[in-house]
């Protein structure tokens, strides 16, 4: 079999050790066919670097490393070109200044290996300098230039921790040094851009406004990941060996590994698979968090808990285009769900029309981002251990399909213990949606405050034929019989069950009160 490309991100050195490739020389033909400067946002680990090398052997004109592929008899191997490839994970940034020198040293790399001279001054200017690298290396070689920046965004979304001054003349830097791009356009033959996010460079988006974004662009949906065929395409043989160690069927084998790394979508059709992910899953033969394993989300943790922003993540959602996009170029004003995201968290589900524009149905992705944000979450919300939160949510879902009260109150009493320390309305919507995160954690599908023809239901949790329709009130008198007793009364005299009548539906009447005090009921139809 063919070597899994674990942690290769360079092209030359997968086709040359002839380690697995999906072919995505159409999606960058096209590309190259259509248009000059692109930028393109996809989460981390989602081969983003791969496609910038690929790009970049490409019009360097090494020919015989593409042999096979799509464009193989298609470009003009004849024709090669200048090159500057940066990529921000290789630059310091730790300051403004220590961004400038990182990136003067890299110029004057790169003109070193083209054989120009820079000009040198105390007080030069790194976005002068590239300007001059950039036209020095048209003249020099003949060829427009071609430009290919990786991770864009990192200086930016790795000082947004840092005080607000740090970040801002970060920003105030990278927005001077890739004006130079537009300001240079007669000198360039292709720019190619790739960051995690949109938003974080808001400002700088203004100064390259000849900037064709093509994140969301339906033909390009997949220039990213793996396609349902290109996964049994490409690893066919890793399918069966897989399947045969772990004693399934291959049609078993591929349903949990589109359960678990499937479901990333950029226009509410085409859908991929987490490419990192799925070559740790064939490597190991595990099904296991392996990309949220890569980085643990702090940022996002402490945005949404800065802004109590729980509710958001409890389902699915429906949003604006200009939503997602993001709308803010100041840190502290970023939209969560934007954040979330383009951060690869969440991912378009459906995309519709509308009298209001185009609309999209947001929720995460698959099993692994799901489980393992929600994990983290959690456990930061409640003051527990994350394998504290798992055994509680082991516990809630037992307690859910088992009608055992006792067992649902005591676990649900043990998630509250440290979260919730008030009765005001804000604390008691918390009350709920924590609950509501706890259920999809214990493996439920989850919709609130679903329309019946006579009301509102406040929760209704899914597993299989099972269906739990859930009531729930609150108490600040502590008065929670008569909670239970109201909230029961409404699910029956409402008939909250009928829609559900085709399934094994359990009644849930919830009542929470002072003290952290909780109480449940239920009652079969």
């Amino acid at each position: 079999m063919k070597r899994l490309p674990i942690g290769t991100q360079s092209f030359e050195v997968l086709r040359r050790r002839g380690d697995i490739y999906v072919d995505k020389t159409e999606h960058i033909y096209n590309l190259i066919s259509n248009g000059r400067i692109y930028f393109l946002s996809r989460p981390r680990r989602f081969g983003k670097s791969l496609l910038i090398s690929t790009l970049k052997n490409l019009f360097k004109g090494n020919k015989e490393i593409f042999e096979g592929l799509y464009i193989w008899d298609k470009w003009d191997w004849a024709k090669k070109y200048p090159v500057i490839h940066l990529d921000f994970a290789e630059i310091q940034y730790a300051t403004a200044e220590q961004l400038e020198i990182s990136l003067d040293k890299f110029l004057n790399d790169v003109g070193r290996e083209e054989k120009i001279e820079l000009q040198e001054t105390a007080t030069r200017l790194v976005d002068v300098k590239f300007a001059e690298l950039i036209e020095k290396m048209h003249k020099n070689r003949g060829e427009q230039v071609v430009i290919l920046i990786d991770e864009y965004d990192k200086p930016m979304i790795d000082s947004l921790n840092k005080a607000k001054e740090v970040h801002q003349e970060i920003k105030e830097t990278l927005h001077n040094f890739y004006q130079v791009i537009k300001a240079s356009d007669e000198h360039i033959k292709f720019m190619f851009m790739t960051g995690v996010s949109r938003f974080a460079g808001l400002s700088i988006f203004s100064a390259l406004n000849n900037l064709n974004d093509i994140t969301m662009n339906n033909k390009y949906a997949s220039i990213c990941g793996y396609t349902q065929e290109e996964l049994e395409d490409g690893f066919k043989e890793y399918i069966g060996s897989t399947a045969e160690y772990m004693a399934i069927s291959k049609e078993e084998l591929l349903r949990e590994i589109k359960y678990w790394y499937n479901g990333y979508s950029w226009d509410g059709k085409e859908r991929v698979y987490n490419p990192f992910s799925t070559l740790k899953f064939f490597d190991n033969k595990e099904f296991e968090g392996y990309w949220f394993e890569t980085g643990t989300p702090t940022f996002l943790i402490e945005q949404i808990k800065k802004k109590d922003d729980l509710e958001s993540l409890s389902e699915a959602r429906v949003v604006s285009s200009g939503i997602l996009r993001g709308n803010s170029s100041d840190y502290a004003n970023i939209n969560n769900t934007a954040l979330l995201f383009q951060t690869g968290y969440l991912t378009i589900k459906k995309k519709e029309r509308s009298d209001d524009g185009i609309l999209y149905t947001i929720d995460f992705p698959n099993k692994e981002v799901k489980d393992s944000f929600l994990m983290i979450l959690v456990s930061e919300y409640v003051g527990k251990s994350q394998i504290e939160v798992f055994n509680l949510n082991v516990r809630i879902q037992k307690a859910l399909i088992s009608k055992k009260e006792e067992e649902l109150q005591e676990a649900l009493r043990e998630l509250y213990a440290n979260a919730v320390y008030d009765t005001d309305t804000k604390k008691e919507g918390q009350r709920q949606t924590l609950f509501v995160i706890a259920a999809r954690l214990s493996g439920f599908e989850v919709e609130t405050e679903v329309h019946t023809n006579k009301g509102r239901i406040d929760v209704v949790l899914k597993k299989g034929d099972r269906v739990v329709v859930v009531e729930i009130k609150y108490s600040k008198d502590n008065k929670l019989e008569g909670m239970l007793k109201e909230a029961m009364l409404q699910i029956r005299k409402n008939k909250y069950y009928e829609k559900y009548a085709s399934n094994d539906v359990i009644l849930l009447a919830l009542a929470f009160g002072k003290n952290k005090e909780i109480r449940c009921r239920f009652e079969n139809i």
